[in-house]
């Protein structure tokens, strides 16, 4: 069982955890043990808050499929264990991440000092231009 909040929990059943054979440098180690981790969780299928699963559904994150299905392969440990606790922590983090409700942004507008401060910058920068540009005569 995942838990993600204190009234949030994913139970063990959801989670689909297979061993895999880890890629990489490992020596004779990595052809004979299968040490990664490959965490499948279905995000439609599971008992997580429908606000949950509408927010990690239009995330944009690869490890998020087109079925809505959750894969994370943690093969960063030797040890089958640590690998496991590795992948339902990234997925305990991916959910929590949805979790909080991001900040409404209230509309402000410029104050009327700024709006004059911006439009003198650009008028003594106009200023300073035409300063640099060629003097004709008018004769």
């Amino acid at each position: 069982m995942v838990k993600i909040s204190n009234n949030v929990t994913i139970p063990a059943r959801e989670i689909e955890i297979s061993a895999i054979r880890a890629q990489g440098a490992g020596g004779q180690n990595v052809n004979k043990v299968s040490s990664a981790i490959h965490l499948r969780f279905d995000i439609g299928a599971s008992s997580i808050p429908d606000l949950y699963k509408e927010r990690l559904l239009k995330l944009n994150d690869q490890r998020i499929t087109k079925e809505g299905v959750v894969v994370i392969k943690a093969q960063q440990h030797r040890s089958q264990e640590k690998n496991r606790e590795e992948a339902l922590r990234r997925l305990q983090e991916l959910i929590r991440s949805v979790a909080v409700s991001p900040k409404q942004r209230k509309p402000t507008r410029p104050t009327r000092s700024s709006r004059k401060k911006r439009l003198d910058s650009k008028t003594r920068r106009g200023e300073v231009k035409l300063a640099r540009a060629k003097v004709r005569d008018n004769v």
